[in-house]
């Protein structure tokens, strides 16, 4: 088989060695011409997998996206030529939740509040959201949830109202781009909406550049209306709006997702949909494959605090490296892929085991890290 892999897709090698002839390709600059022998084509999300992409192959049998989002797929069109499918749900979950965690974290230190005095508002309530809200609410934070879809679909879970999200101290947006449909997502927060924010409220976005319009809120931030922002996505990627970077607490060319941890994850969940695809037995997992963490043990011997807390997270991931990077390329040609392409190791909260208390190891574990008892030592006293 012809395999047809993006370039940025870690590990594949690896995983699909044994399964054909590899050929690897720019995710952003790929064409017809380029994949008309391939039969099998592994993509991220920058890529339009589509009728123009795929007009000269007859012979492609499977698609696969090493990503949680698909509006990047034409699936009626797929669907259409009898082409296989397949994504990665849930793949970088834990990514977008520790980086949001992180962030917050640095907020909370620059603004000097607490987290717990705060209400979040997590739109959209899928994996990444449900990820986001579970390591907030092991905190103690008051998280509210919004996802009409799901509350509509039966989900048992308690849900607001959009006027209840639009009065929260924190939005978080974790939404899928929809276009159409009775819940669009394309310019959720438009003017009309972000008008209706305050300067003392905090609105995140790493999930879909289109779910803010970014002129309408240059046109607010310009005018010192805007609410505090971190936007890990950009309308128009990778020609973003520089013109907003200096209105943005925290800027990053999305990359909340791409913990190594997660990619090879995503990376494996495409192998296992391969495998099943063409009916053979797995040979690897990701184990396999990465390397322990630099920094993979620790003890603790105070209570979790949010200074101690944003310690331990930082120690693993600071979204801060990550800010001041991008505004150092953003302006090179092509910086915004570039340090995308380039993006530094970073691992997740689970590669850190921490030795604690086993009143502290739930909370741990909620958070993400992984636990080990820490024995308890006998004090000598002095007869």
């Amino acid at each position: 088989m012809n395999i047809y892999i993006d370039e940025n897709i870690p590990y594949a090698k690896d995983f699909f060695a044994d399964y054909g002839k590899l050929h690897f390709f720019s995710g952003r600059k790929v064409n017809a011409e380029q994949l008309i022998d391939a039969d099998v084509l592994l993509v991220r999300s920058i890529t339009q997998v589509n009728e123009q992409l795929l007009k000269l192959n007859k012979k492609l049998k499977f698609v696969g996206t090493a990503t949680i989002g698909t509006d990047h797929i034409d699936q009626n069109y797929l669907k259409n030529r009898c082409i296989a499918f397949s994504s990665a749900p849930g793949c970088n979950k834990i990514s977008v939740a520790e980086y949001i965690l992180s962030s917050l974290l640095v907020l909370a230190e620059k603004q000097q509040f607490s987290l717990t005095s705060k209400k979040v508002a997590i739109v959209g309530a899928g994996n990444t959201g449900t990820a986001v809200y579970q390591r907030l609410n092991a905190l103690g934070v008051n998280c509210i949830l919004y996802d009409p879809p799901l509350q509509l679909a039966g989900d048992n879970r308690q849900f607001c109202s959009f006027e209840q999200v639009l009065a929260a101290d924190i939005i978080s947006l974790h939404v899928p781009k929809v276009v159409q449909g009775p819940y669009p997502t394309v310019h959720m927060f438009d003017r009309e909406v972000l008008k209706q924010l305050t300067k003392t409220q905090i609105l995140l976005n790493a999930a879909r550049g289109d779910i803010i319009d970014n002129q309408a809120l240059l046109s607010l931030a310009q005018q010192g209306e805007a609410p505090t922002l971190v936007l890990d996505v950009w309308e128009n990627e990778p020609h973003i709006e520089q013109l907003l970077l200096p209105y943005v607490e925290i800027a990053t060319p999305h990359i909340a997702g791409y913990s190594l941890d997660g990619r090879v994850r995503g990376t494996e969940m495409l192998y296992q949909a391969l495998c099943q695809f063409l009916q053979l037995n797995e040979k690897y997992s990701a184990a396999d494959f990465v390397a322990p963490a630099d920094i993979n043990m620790i003890s603790i011997s105070k209570k979790i605090d949010p200074s101690l807390m944003k310690s331990l997270m930082h120690l693993i991931f600071d979204v801060r490296r990550d800010d001041a990077l991008f505004r150092e390329v953003i302006e090179d040609v092509d910086g915004f892929d570039t340090m995308r392409k380039t993006y530094q190791e970073r691992r997740e909260l689970s590669t850190l085991t921490v030795k604690s208390s086993v009143e502290q190891n739930t909370l741990l574990q909620l958070l993400g890290f992984s636990t080990h008892l820490q024995q308890k030592t006998k004090e000598l006293h002095e007869i």
